[in-house]
């Protein structure tokens, strides 16, 4: 699973990772990411969620009301993604597709952290 729960000292490092400024710091094992970056990518997407609803909220009557509420929709289902996403971090299953139970790829969870399939299933649930 691409989720790395393991802290930092369970992580080997290299014998001159001690000599070396930041070493040991990020995660040897490509293809992973660890709970606290998953969580700090979820944190990121949520708060710019958040100052978008705020936006919308803001705007004056003049604007399309249709609109707008179409707009908040799709920003409360993202929300509530994200917040499915933090639940999967707690219960261990985050970063595990939910169609194939495959890992979904590090670099699809580093743009869209809160998803919850890997490409190919995601084209299969779209259809």
């Amino acid at each position: 699973m691409p989720l790395d729960t393991s802290s930092p000292s369970e992580t080997p490092q290299a014998p001159d990772a001690a000599r070396t400024p930041g070493a040991g710091i990020a995660d040897p094992r490509p293809g992973r990411l660890t709970a606290h970056e998953a969580r700090q990518r979820l944190e990121h997407a949520r708060n710019s969620r958040l100052a978008q609803l705020q936006a919308l909220s803001e705007t004056g009557q003049n604007a399309d009301d249709h609109l707008l509420s179409t707009q908040a929709e799709a920003i409360q289902r993202v929300l509530k993604e994200i917040n499915e996403a933090f639940a999967r971090i707690d219960d261990g299953s985050y970063g595990a597709c939910l169609g194939c139970s495959k890992p979904v790829p590090a670099e699809r969870l580093e743009i869209l952290p809160y998803t919850r399939y890997c490409v190919p299933c995601q084209r299969r649930a779209a259809t």
